[in-house]
């Protein structure tokens, strides 16, 4: 690549060559940027959601069984309640101090849009202490 020297004596002649630098160093930036953004594109989540390797969790004296049956009844601490009672139960749970966690049992069969109705609720009225129950699979997980 030539450069212009100090001396005016050859006269002003523009620099015919085009400057590679520039380019590369845009073409680094996209590269970066394109290696980065590729991984998010993939949309493929693959999860089994009833099965879970989990340790059994203690069980506190204040904390909240609800059960939600693939047909819709739903258990509060064992006994059944009517679906337009929650709101109430959640909310004078909510007001008991300390605050307790709600455990939710989902059958497998029910929609994922009534479990995010329930948790919802619990949310609006203060219980934001949430976790799911699950059985542990009868083999290990072939992930960890």
């Amino acid at each position: 690549m030539a450069f212009g020297d100090l001396n005016s004596d050859a006269g002003a002649r523009p620099m015919a060559e085009i400057n590679m630098i520039p380019l590369i160093d845009v073409m680094l930036v996209l590269l970066i940027v394109f290696m980065v953004t590729a991984p998010l594109l993939t949309h493929a989540v693959k999860i089994d959601l009833p099965r879970a390797a989990s340790q059994p969790e203690v069980q506190h004296q204040n904390d909240i069984r609800l059960a939600i049956k693939a047909d819709g009844n739903v258990f509060w601490n064992d006994r059944q309640v009517a679906s337009a009672d929650l709101p109430s139960l959640m909310a004078a749970a909510a007001r008991s101090d300390p605050t307790p966690e709600l455990h939710i049992r989902a059958d497998r069969e029910l929609p994922y849009g009534r479990v995010a109705e329930v948790m919802a609720q619990a949310s609006r009225v203060g219980l934001d202490r949430i976790g799911f129950v699950s059985e542990p699979s009868e083999t290990p997980s072939p992930h960890p």
